[in-house]
């Protein structure tokens, strides 16, 4: 008698079709998106913790203890020791308190770009180029510009790195996560920056209807908005190291953090409004 199936949400994910529903499938997940956060695995083990990797931190390759767990606060449920490793990747982030990192792919995912399921000779997206080929395509101001931005902006963290994008620009790394996402124009350069939805002067903040609640945008077109801009990147760093300390949700598509008091107790909750 054959076995009934049961299958999570369907995703679609660059081959995994439907959502996890257990601890293989998160790791099947992980190892589709790895190399997207700039991390690669040494080892995967029997016992605690799960795998053993590495992740660039900018000054080279740091390792990395990590547990699978399909929530988060199973790690909690099998009296597994925190001193014991850094860092949980789940599917789904359900423990508020946890002391360790957290990659909860179901939002990961929604960050990333997507190759879906399709017949095999279907076209590829071209390759990436580098940033000297990018930048070649622009004004001699704007290279300049980018220059002095990026030695600025490596001199804030010797751990801050960035990656080239498939359109011309580049994004910052924390070295953790993105908090600088930098497009070349003709006139200029346009950060999209996080502020973990605090008001910065300066930072022009977004009114979409979907995402963008903690980030905002600045432009730079000469070297004098360029010192203006470099104290509000210092910021941003800030803000993603402590967004990152305290395990919130950093991308796109994440929520406030609304501070609450019942009978004199302070709550924390996400709210659902990305607006």
């Amino acid at each position: 008698m054959r076995e009934k199936s049961i299958v999570g949400d369907l995703i679609n994910f660059r081959g995994l079709v439907y959502s996890p529903t257990n601890e293989n499938g998160v790791i099947f997940l992980f190892g589709k998106v790895i190399e997207d956060l700039n991390m690669y695995i040494e080892e995967i083990k029997p016992g605690f913790p799960d795998c053993i990797g590495r992740r660039f931190t900018g000054r080279g390759w740091e390792r990395v203890y990590i547990e699978f767990e399909y929530k988060s606060s199973q790690f909690k449920e099998h009296n597994h020791n925190p001193d014991d490793c850094d860092i949980i990747v789940c599917w789904e982030h359900d423990w508020p308190e946890c002391p360790l990192e957290v990659i909860e792919l179901k939002e990961i995912i929604k960050l990333l770009p997507n190759k879906p399921i399709q017949r095999p000779d279907s076209v590829a997206e071209p390759g990436k180029l580098a940033v000297e080929d990018h930048l070649k395509n622009f004004p001699e101001s704007v290279r300049e510009l980018f220059q002095k931005l990026d030695n600025k902006v490596k001199g804030i963290s010797d751990e801050i790195w960035y990656k080239v994008k498939g359109r011309p620009g580049v994004t910052y790394y924390s070295p953790e996560r993105v908090f600088v996402d930098l497009d070349f124009q003709r006139g200029g350069l346009k950060l999209t920056i996080f502020t973990r939805g605090e008001k910065l002067e300066g930072v022009e903040s977004f009114k979409y209807k979907r995402g963008g609640a903690k980030w905002g945008r600045i432009y730079i077109r000469d070297e004098k908005e360029l010192e203006k801009a470099i104290p509000i990147l210092k910021k941003s760093y800030d803000l993603i190291k402590e967004a990152i300390r305290n395990n919130e949700p950093t991308g796109w598509y994440a929520g406030i953090e609304e501070e609450t008091e019942e009978e004199g107790d302070e709550t924390t909750t996400t709210s659902d409004n990305t607006a």
